[in-house]
């Protein structure tokens, strides 16, 4: 059964429980655009991405979504939060992704396996000076099965070592999610997700019944294929508002455990889009984004 309810207003200002205990302000932010504009560069100026930073802050967000791998030559969004951020404010949450393996020259390795994962994790409270993650996601590949037993399985046994509080999985389909929670409790799926790309409803659907939160990345991309421009332009033009927060009010609307983390190196965008946290789309607004196709999409 695919999600198709909205929030009602309330729900779009009301913090999330993340893992029943981390509230969580709607819309987060995504640093993997801080040390560069890609992955692979080129290097943004560390001035401005640590004004990024501070400004999210300053807006509320209190949900910092990162990974040691985003990182471009000397330049790594970790040590970026860690030096505009630290001291960390109470209620800052910040989510850590392990899984894949990136050397010093940017290039791609094999996954890592428990043992490196348990490094990545240790590397990680360093760069970002903690020592507890608040989340960490366990980036899964396609169609991984008898691994991810024993990679999450690694993570489970720092959680229970004090060193990580909540776990989640990245790029993750409901078998895996239910195989994964036999493991140990899963607090946030982070999937790809948007208006233009809705691929396996399902996983939204079961975090919505569950309660978990539905961590979207890409929000706001359309991975290269042309944007309609209506009805996304007439909406905008209605409320005074931009395309971008158009898309992103509309996927806050899909449920009231979506918490977005569209990430930038620009100032002004970072200010569009948490500006979007509050923007209320009408019935009608929705019904006809619902209807725009997408992969992935149900529209009947």
């Amino acid at each position: 059964m695919t999600t198709k309810s909205h929030t009602t207003p309330q729900l779009a200002t009301t913090p999330h429980l993340l893992g029943g205990d981390l509230p969580v302000a709607r819309m987060g932010f995504g640093a993997m655009r801080l040390p560069a504009g890609r992955l692979g560069g080129p290097a943004n100026d560390p001035e401005t991405s640590a004004a990024v930073l501070r400004r999210a802050v300053e807006l509320g967000v209190n949900h910092i979504d990162t990974a040691w791998f985003y990182f471009h030559g000397e330049i790594s969004s970790n040590g970026l939060i860690r030096s505009v951020l630290h001291p960390y404010a109470d209620d800052l949450v910040l989510a850590a992704k392990v899984g894949p393996v990136r050397h010093p020259d940017g290039s791609w390795g094999a996954p890592a396996g428990p043992r490196e994962l348990t490094a990545h994790v240790h590397r990680t409270l360093r760069e970002l000076g903690r020592d507890r993650l608040d989340l960490v996601y366990l980036r899964l590949q396609e169609d991984e099965e008898e691994s991810l037993d024993e990679r999450f399985g690694a993570l489970a046994a720092l959680r229970e070592e004090g060193l990580i509080r909540h776990l989640g999985l990245s790029n993750a389909t409901t078998d895996q999610l239910a195989r994964a929670q036999c493991v140990a409790p899963v607090a946030a799926v982070q999937n790809m997700y948007g208006l233009f790309h809705r691929q396996d409803p399902a996983v939204l659907d079961a975090c919505t019944r569950q309660g978990i939160a539905f961590v979207p990345f890409f929000s706001l991309e359309s991975l290269g294929r042309p944007e309609p421009t209506e009805p996304l332009g007439r909406i905008a033009a209605r409320h005074g508002i931009s395309p971008q927060q158009v898309k992103l009010a509309w996927t806050m609307a899909r449920s009231p455990v979506v918490l977005p983390i569209p990430g930038t190196s620009s100032v002004a965008h970072v200010e569009d889009n948490i500006a979007a946290a509050v923007l209320l789309l009408t019935e009608q607004d929705l019904v006809e984004l619902d209807a725009l196709p997408a992969p992935g999409a149900v529209t009947g």
